[in-house]
């Protein structure tokens, strides 16, 4: 059949790149809207994943999936030849097209180091590769056989990632109002809520130097092998967080928008850990990329909110008394907002 995707990486590459919202950044990434170097860089690692080729061997990591090649050997086939140059002289078939029902974008259980072990089917690339197969091949079918223009391949390109946006399910809310105690309102109890919440944050701490982020661009730039088991000890840390403040009793006047963090930050964490899928399936981490920057805001505003309550309440603690480094975090994310605001 011949390598039939010259241009597919570029346009998927390209629709992603467009679809990316602009969202803010938090804690070690800074407050507020992102500079422009870090906007750049989500769009640059989703174009570096669409078109990623780990093996060098002509064919993409997600036309390796299509093809049923291994993206880690470049003659996964002992045929003598790279796989691109089989798959070039029509030697490989691509596998058989099968309908996959994807329910969400985080379907894998983890491993014992919080790295989701490597599925074989029923990844969300393989369902996007057999769709788009599926319609390359009725479109070049109606086509008299003809090849297809590149104007005609992104159009399959829209179709596929459509289909693939109503396949994917985000996961629901991790709590509802119904799962969390409130009770007391005012300084004191305000206080007591910032000891505690403070408590859980310093238990959930990582030993990772750099953003989600910043890893993730290590692994698909320079093939760091201490990236990914980083970018599961974040998303281990946000996951343990958001349990922690989960069991907490929270006063009456912060109890929407406690529960708002709680949700946002379980949510960057099943984002983040999609972040580690990028070698197993790359349209995953792709997917995750797409949806981050408006977690993150939202994780960011849930601060902010929560911030500004402290704040109208007049309460402010001493560094080093107990739930001094909660309340100042919170205040200063507040603050940062402010300022960016004026900026504008």
């Amino acid at each position: 059949m011949g390598k039939i995707f010259k241009n597919w990486q570029v346009l998927v590459a390209v629709l992603f790149s467009t679809m990316l919202i602009v969202g803010s950044y938090m804690l070690a990434r800074g407050i507020g809207s992102p500079p422009s170097a870090q906007a750049s860089t989500e769009s640059a690692l989703l174009q570096a994943i669409a078109t990623r080729d780990s093996d060098n061997d002509g064919l993409t990591d997600w036309e390796e999936v299509l093809y049923g090649t291994d993206s880690h050997n470049s003659d996964s086939l002992n045929l003598g030849m790279t796989d691109g140059e089989a798959v070039a002289k029509g030697l490989v078939v691509p596998k058989a097209i099968a309908d996959i029902s994807v329910a969400s974008s985080s379907p894998y259980a983890l491993s014992e180091d919080g790295l989701p072990s490597a599925p074989a089917e029923g990844t969300i690339t393989a369902a996007f590769a057999k769709n788009f197969l599926s319609l390359y091949l009725t479109a070049k079918e109606a086509n008299g056989g003809a090849d297809l223009s590149e104007a005609e391949i992104k159009n399959i390109s829209d179709q596929a990632l459509s289909s693939l946006s109503s396949a994917v399910v985000a996961a629901p809310d991790f709590k509802s109002k119904s799962d969390i105690t409130v009770s007391g309102s005012g300084a004191d109890a305000l206080k007591a809520f910032a000891i505690s919440a403070e408590a859980v944050l310093l238990k959930n701490t990582h030993d990772a130097t750099k953003s989600e982020i910043e890893y993730l661009q290590d692994e698909i730039e320079d093939n760091d092998s201490t990236a990914l088991p980083h970018i599961a000890s974040i998303a281990a840390a946000y996951r343990s967080s958001a349990a922690g403040l989960a069991v907490l009793t929270v006063p009456t006047e912060l109890a929407d928008d406690d529960l708002a963090l709680i949700n946002a930050m379980m949510r960057v964490s099943e984002i983040t850990t999609d972040f580690t899928r990028v070698d197993s399936d790359p349209m995953a981490t792709m997917l995750a990329l797409n949806q981050y920057p408006q977690a993150v805001l939202a994780l960011g505003t849930a601060f902010i909110h929560i911030g500004n309550i402290y704040k109208t309440a007049g309460i402010s603690l001493p560094a080093g008394t107990p739930g001094a480094s909660f309340v100042n975090l919170i205040m200063n994310v507040a603050n940062q907002q402010a300022e960016d605001a004026k900026n504008l």
